[in-house]
This record gives structure tokens, C-alpha cells and sequence, in this order.
């Protein structure tokens, strides 16, 4: 017999699969082996930045009150009495009329409280005049502008990325709290399936699942291990999964997650004494997405249709990896648009369509990205977005606003609507 299923909505899938997120423990890395990972920490500043009152241009270091009256028929003479380069600093205070010539970056003399940039002078052999006054402070970077000493910079749960990594370099944290990475297995399931190497057969595919979730765990920056293929065998597929949660932190397996007869995931779950959590979904493509729990390790069964895969993945796996990997933004950023074609297909069921968004002169546009079957494979390729179309709905007009999940972003919020 057929089993029945009820579908649940989105919004309450992603929920349930939230609540049962468990973080993995923290380890300390070297600052140059953190990119991508996620801080366990906050970064606080060790000293301020500037560590003291520099100059932001290449100039004269002057007292401002020596500037008053200035104008371009009454030229305010100075004398240079030194040079100080970046790293250097002046051998004493600025007197009456005096001026340092100082570099960018470089430490503000005794006495001196603003920088005059060169093009703002008429130079002679040591000395040079002005023909504006200055203010106290005038072109002057101060101690602390940028960051004060004991300042919460980054919060705890933040991506590490290149800005990131500039910032603990200046306060010299060489090693960093991070939290731990899951291990995550990849299985497809069917018989149908080859290898990327493997020659067509007749009734055959080469499996593009498998290396495609591959892709999607790497750019989340999440180890994996490769379980290779299962053909649609109970015993046999029962034997790989079980071994692969001894082995992994959660597992994704891509196909046999229907109500076919060689749709064997369901029967696994049972054997194992998984708990399902859902197994359909209010959603095209990806209804039958399924997620169970064993032992505080996901159990991923995504579609083996190319397109409900790559979707059921960044719906629900992305968010609970980088969850349990402490990230405190783990959703796809969400966006608004307008549609540059009609779409006319109803909606039953929340509908994620594969699309480009870019820039317009209307303003951000968004189209569908080609043929969207959940079966399509070139539309993910061309893709770079997800147009969030809710349940109930009949079809959208060119111009219509819809709802976008940005894919191949860092990170996101929490705040988009199912």
C-alpha cells in the first residue's frame, strides 16, 4: 500500500529541523587557518586603533593656531624643522611657526594638532606657506577614532572572512576560538546511477547529485566524506548508512525518498530507529524531502531530482550545518524584486523557482533562469537566486514584487517570508 503523507509548510519544516540542532564543541586554530569558519568568541580590541594621533595625508604637521589670519593676500610662513616617516616619530615638541614635513600613517609630533597636505602649500627650501587657517584637528586621525581599547568588535557566532581576518591580524590574535566543523557523509541512491566517467547506458544517468551537494558543502566551508553510490538495495543501502553515522556528524543521501517500490529510504529510517521529523513538504520542487534524527545526527533524504536536491539543501541543510557549526545567521539572504517576465503558473504549494537577478534601470529585476522542472539541471547552473512564490497563489505578471533567496551569499538572515 501507497503510504499517505501529510505535507507540512516550509516555515514549519525549517523550524523543526532548527529545533533539533546540537552544536559540536569549540577548538582553537591559527588565525591563517580560520577563513570560513565561524567565532566561538568575541574579537575585542587589544589597543586602539590608531594606537595614537597620526596624520591620514602626506604633509605638515603645524599648530593650528599659528595658521589664524591666513589668506591668499596675507600667506602664513612656516619652518620645517624635521621629516617623520610612518614608524618614526618627532625628536621634539612643535614650536611657534614650526612644522614637521610627515607621512601618511605617521605619529602627530608634540605640539602639532593638524596636518596641512602638501597641495595646500607653496614650498620653499625649508619652509612653506599657507593661505587658509586650520582648525584644531584638522586632517587629523585620533588615538581610538577607529576602535577603543577594550571595544567588542565582532560578535560571537560571525564568518570569518577576509575583513575579519585584517582585524584580528591588528590585535594580534594568532590564535583564534572557533567551533568545530561537522563531518558530513554524502550517499546517492539508484541503480540508475554512473559515474561523471562512466559512458550512457540505456536506462542510465550519470549521477549529478552527489558531486553537486559536494560543491555545496565546500562553499559552506564543511568537510565531507563520500559514500559513492547505492543501487536500490534494502540490505545493502541499510549496511552504508548505518556505517556512514558511525563515521559523520550528519548525513546527506540524495534519491529514494518517495513511496516507490525501490524507494527504500523510509524503510532505513525505521530499521535504524530514526526518528523522522517530516517527509513531505509543502513545496515545489522538493516535496518529498524528508528529515530524520538518530542520536542528535541529521539524516538528510533529499530528492534525486536535481533541482528539489540543490533546493532541499540550501532550505534545510545549509541552515542546521552552519547552526551546528554556531553561526547566528545560517539562512539564505532575502531580498526583494521585481519580475521581468510573466509567470503563470499556479502555486498549491510554496514554489521555489531557479532564477538570475540583476540590476536594472527599474531597479533590482529578477527572471526565471531557464527550464524548471524539478528534474532541471541547467537552470541551477544559470541560477543565482531562488524566487519565493507562496502557497495559494496564481501566477505573477512582469513588474509583480517577489520574494528572492540569494544563493552563493556568506550569509543571511532570518527574517524572509515563506
Amino acid at each position: 500500500m501507497v503510504e499517505m503523507r501529510k505535507p507540512i509548510p516550509v516555515a514549519e519544516a525549517v523550524s523543526q529541523v532548527m529545533g533539533h540542532v546540537h552544536q559540536l564543541g569549540t577548538e582553537s586554530i591559527s588565525m591563517e587557518q580560520s577563513v570560513g569558519r565561524i567565532l566561538a568568541e568575541p574579537i575585542v580590541a587589544r589597543h586602539s586603533v590608531p594606537p595614537f594621533d597620526r596624520s591620514p595625508y602626506d604633509g605638515f604637521a603645524i599648530r593650528a593656531k599659528d595658521s589664524i589670519g591666513a589668506s591668499g593676500e596675507h600667506r602664513v610662513p612656516f619652518t620645517v624643522i624635521g621629516e617623520i616617516g610612518a614608524g618614526y616619530v618627532g625628536e621634539q615638541p612643535v614650536g611657534p611657526h614650526e612644522a614637521y614635513r610627515i607621512m601618511t600613517g605617521a605619529q602627530m609630533p608634540e605640539g602639532a594638532d593638524a596636518v596641512v597636505m602638501f597641495e595646500q602649500t607653496v614650498e620653499a627650501a625649508e619652509s612653506f606657506t599657507v593661505r587658509k587657517p586650520f582648525e584644531p584637528g584638522e586632517n587629523v586621525s585620533f588615538k581610538g577614532e577607529d576602535a577603543a581599547d577594550g571595544e567588542s568588535l565582532i560578535a560571537t557566532g560571525t564568518l570569518i572572512h577576509a575583513g575579519t581576518i585584517a582585524l584580528l591580524a591588528t590585535f594580534g590574535y594568532a590564535k583564534v576560538l572557533v567551533y568545530r566543523q561537522p563531518v558530513v557523509g554524502i550517499l546517492s541512491t539508484g541503480t540508475e546511477l554512473l559515474d561523471v566517467s562512466d559512458d550512457l547506458a540505456p536506462g542510465k544517468i550519470r549521477n549529478s547529485n552527489g558531486p553537486m551537494v559536494k560543491a555545496q558543502l565546500q562553499r559552506l566551508g564543511v568537510p565531507f566524506k563520500s559514500y559513492g553510490t547505492s543501487s536500490d538495495d534494502l540490505d545493502a543501502c541499510t549496511e552504508v548508512i548505518a556505517r556512514a553515522l558511525q563515521e559523520t556528524d550528519a548525513l546527506i543521501t540524495t534519491g529514494g525518498v518517495s513511496v516507490g517500490d525501490f524507494d527504500h529510504l523510509p524503510a532505513i529510517y525505521e530499521r535504524l530507529g530514526a526518528t523522522v521529523l517530516f517527509n513531505k513538504v509543502a513545496m515545489r520542487p522538493g516535496s518529498v524531502t524528508t528529515v530524520a534524527v538518530l542520536q542528535d545526527k541529521f539524516l538528510f533524504g533529499l530528492s534525486g531530482n536535481p533541482s528539489a536536491c540543490f533546493t532541499g539543501f540550501e532550505l534545510f541543510a545549509r541552515p542546521a550545518l552552519l547552526s551546528m557549526m554556531g553561526s547566528t545567521e545560517p539562512y539564505l539572504p532575502y531580498l526583494k524584486a521585481q519580475l521581468a517576465e510573466d509567470f503563470t503558473k499556479p502555486n498549491p504549494f510554496t514554489r521555489f523557482v531557479r532564477a538570475v537577478w540583476k540590476m536594472s534601470a527599474n531597479g533590482l529585476t529578477v527572471a526565471p533562469a531557464g527550464f524548471n522542472k524539478s528534474n532541471a539541471v541547467s537552470s541551477i547552473a544559470k541560477g543565482n537566486c531562488l524566487i519565493v512564490l507562496p502557497s495559494g497563489t496564481r501566477g505573477y505578471a512582469k513588474g509583480d514584487e517577489v520574494d528572492l533567496l540569494l544563493i552563493g551569499a556568506e550569509q543571511g538572515a532570518e527574517d524572509w517570508v515563506l
